[in-house]
């Protein structure tokens, strides 16, 4: 092992960029408390680890009982149940004197409606004086459909703005330069204070106008390092004029994922789940009907108010109800970003024609006309109210989140790993090619956005994704094992054949889990399908038939002897994925985040699984023992460790080789000292290497173990290494070359390598 004095843990860079980022879900909670003191205890720890930044769930004060911070309730105070002001003061002089700063998560999209109300003294004004309130211009409230009255949950049709189907959360108008000002004064107080550094952006697709937010964001933040949650589906990339240094790493989460899965599974297991569940062979299908019943049911108010506006300019002899629909349900990413009284963007251009190639198959004829007048109106043409174009693009939005990720993501679980919050599931998987032009794209136009591969909203953590993985190799084997669970108990399952097919899924990939944890996953995943049951209207017998059976899986204890087997004959291939992917997202181009816990083996599945209380006095101690003379990791929890604290410390000692400093907007700022280049290895097996350069740092992963197996090792595959000098392994603390590199050699070990020049590591 490395000598850990050789890799102190030191301040971060003065730089507006992070090298690494550490993200803390934040809980109030008396059961789960953790908040700002508890958080500041972990700083040694995280600077032993080698982040350069803490990332904090919302700190504001949020609705009373909130478990996650997102139903922000007050925007001038930070969360009592937090710690407060103080506390908030003390952490981050505690994290300072560690070399640590400070990210927080921002949600300016909409607020919470607290029980009482009155806990919010803008919500209570607005409820006692209506549109009359000095508050009423906070809110985005259709004064007409309430008789002039703001309809509180529960008492009637929400026609304000929700958060998706949300009705405890109302939309807010950033618009507004006074909003603005008064829901962000206390975070820009917190930057201008040296407290706060940089921001997280939570669902700017919400806003009416995301570019002019963060164009003003950046101007009153003081260039602070930002990040925006925003989901990119298919081709589609940020927008170039956004005033932020990039997204929170789901597109980067997909690649990296798909890097390690084999393409050549992709018949059989489609086959496999055709076949057990009757279901459709392809996604697209699914994905419309989803669509569509969160148009029809979860997102029923947005529609019709989106529709009052429409009929200011169509009647709906003009436009039917049906086609605005249809163009909502066709929309190939959450929003056209089309700014009314401006000239539309080639891109809005182009997702509205594929819209519209998505929408006439479920069309009449006659119809057809009427699209391609609403088109021109979406695109603020025709005489369109500037309302109708930003409402459409404000319900386009909620309608791909709830359509797609939390419906028709557990109504087709072909291969559940693939099903992940800016995901395609009919992306089987990423070839190294691809993946290479993705990361040379990043480092040119977008070098300091974040990477991530677990996030509080990922439906299940990266070691989950990585045990699934290996299925695509072994489609046979697997097939037989769900056709001998499924049958093991006296009579037919009660669940939906797509639900079972899911857990089985879930238990070869979680591993053993409590009764709790299973049965809770199970009633997210169908409510959420909303087949059945759904979160609205609750079918008590079907759930409790799910419910019942599944318990009755973990009490059979032949049953679940059978899958241990199983899956602990994934385990070692599992292994190769989960360090092989996280090294890789580690030092690829951006900005990797580890979410908490995340530095070991992390199997949960989605919140509030992955929000769990994490044990960090065993992985102080691990970590300690690893920096120790002589410290050889013991298990895969440990080279977990290795590999994440190894990559973060040299990424924060060399942050030249991997992000340029204080550019954060997408000017093309990477330079020669933080370009990237891939490498290719040479020989029988070289195929299952993944390697690139970062400055002077290699990464090299195995991919595909089971192929690799099989084909009988690395053999004399060779990779040839840039110059002449020794390369080290910052890993292992062997050293290798000058000239090619035998795999055989350096992935004996361990299956990823970190490779730096001997000069370097000396």
């Amino acid at each position: 092992m490395s000598d850990p004095a050789e890799t102190p843990p030191s301040a971060a860079p003065e730089s507006a960029v992070p090298t690494g980022t550490y993200r803390f879900q934040l809980r109030g909670t008396r059961e789960q408390h953790f908040g700002f003191s508890e958080a500041a205890a972990l700083a040694p720890y995280l600077a032993a680890l080698g982040v350069s930044h803490v990332y904090l769930s919302p700190v504001l004060q949020a609705a009373p009982g909130s478990t996650h911070g997102y139903d922000v309730a007050d925007h001038d105070r930070l969360a009592d149940e937090l710690g407060g002001a103080d506390a908030f003061a003390a952490m981050a002089a505690k994290f300072r004197a560690c070399g640590l700063k400070v990210l927080v998560d921002v949600v300016p999209n909409h607020m919470a409606i607290p029980d009482p109300p009155d806990r919010s003294r803008a919500l209570a004004s607005v409820l006692a004086e209506g549109p009359d309130s000095p508050y009423a211009r906070w809110f985005d409230v259709d004064w007409d459909a309430g008789d002039g009255r703001l309809v509180l949950p529960g008492r009637g049709t929400p026609n304000y703005r929700r958060f998706f189907d949300i009705s405890g959360l109302i939309g807010l108008r950033q618009e507004d330069p006074e909003v603005f000002e008064r829901t962000h004064r206390l975070t820009l107080d917190l930057i201008a204070d040296g407290q706060v550094h940089g921001l997280r952006i939570d669902h700017p697709d919400g806003l009416t106008d995301p570019r002019a937010y963060l164009e003003r964001l950046a101007a009153e933040a003081g260039g602070a390092w930002t990040v925006v949650e925003k989901i990119t589906t298919g081709g589609e990339e940020l927008p170039r004029d956004w005033r932020c240094a990039g997204t929170t790493g789901y597109d980067a989460l997909g690649m990296v994922g798909g890097l390690f899965v084999d393409p050549q599974g992709d018949k059989p297991l489609t086959e496999t789940y055709a076949a057990f569940t009757g279901g459709a062979p392809g996604f697209a299908e699914v994905e419309y009907r989803s669509r569509r019943h969160a148009a029809e049911h979860g997102l029923r108010p947005e529609i019709d108010r989106l529709l009052g506006v429409l009929r200011q300019v169509a009647g709906p002899d003009e436009i039917p109800d049906e086609v605005l629909v249809e163009l909502l349900a066709a929309m190939p990413v959450y929003r056209a970003y089309v700014v009314p009284g401006e000239e539309p963007p080639p891109q809005a251009v182009a997702v509205l024609e594929e819209a519209v190639r998505r929408a006439r198959p479920h069309l009449p004829d006659e119809r057809h006309d009427a699209l391609g007048r609403l088109v021109r109106l979406v695109l603020g043409q025709d005489g369109a109210p500037d309302e109708f174009v930003v409402r459409f693009q404000q319900t386009s939005a909620p309608l791909a989140a709830k359509g797609v990720e939390d419906t028709a993501f557990y109504r087709w679980n072909r291969m559940a790993a693939l099903n992940e919050v800016g995901g395609d599931p009919e992306r089987f998987a990423v070839s190294p090619d691809d993946f290479h032009a993705y990361c040379a794209r990043i480092a040119r136009d977008w070098p300091a956005t974040m990477t991530t591969l677990s996030t509080h909203d990922t439906k299940r953590q990266e070691d989950v994704r990585a045990r699934l993985a290996v299925l695509a190799e072994l489609p046979g084997p697997w097939a037989e094992a769900v056709e001998r669970w499924s049958g093991w108990l006296p009579g037919d399952p009660p669940l939906e054949k797509d639900l079972e097919y899911l857990l089985w899924q879930t238990l070869a990939g979680v591993g053993p889990i409590s009764e709790e944890r299973l049965t809770g996953f199970l009633t997210k995943a169908m409510r959420e399908a909303k087949t059945s049951t759904s979160w609205t209207e609750q079918n008590a017998a079907y759930e409790d038939a799910v419910l019942g059976f599944a318990r009755r899986v973990l009490a059979e204890d032949d049953l679940t002897a059978d899958i241990a087997r199983f899956t602990a004959a994934l385990d070692p291939y599992a292994r190769v994925v989960l360090l092989g992917q996280k090294l890789v997202q580690l030092t690829m181009p951006g900005v990797p985040d580890v979410y908490q816990g995340c530095e070991l083996t992390a199997p949960a599945l989605v919140d509030p699984d992955n929000r769990r209380p994490v044990d960090y006095g065993l992985r102080r101690t691990r970590l300690t023992r690893l920096d120790s003379p002589h410290g050889e990791p013991r298990d895969v929890d440990d080279e977990k460790l290795l590999v994440t604290s190894r990559a973060l410390r040299l990424r924060r000692d060399h942050p030249g080789w991997f992000v340029p400093p204080g550019e954060q907007a997408p000017h093309g700022t990477g330079g020669p000292s933080a370009d990237y280049a891939p490498l290719a290895a040479e020989g029988p097996a070289a195929e299952h290497a993944v390697a690139f350069r970062r400055g002077e740092a290699i990464t090299v992963a195995t991919r595909l173990p089971v192929g690799l197996e099989r084909r009988g090792g690395w053999g004399d595959t060779r990779l040839d290494l840039p110059g002449r000098a020794a390369y080290r392994n910052v890993l292992t603390g062997e050293t290798h070359g000058p000239g090619g590199l035998a795999l055989s050699a350096v992935l004996a070990g361990l299956p990823v390598a970190l490779l730096i020049p001997e000069q370097e590591a000396g």
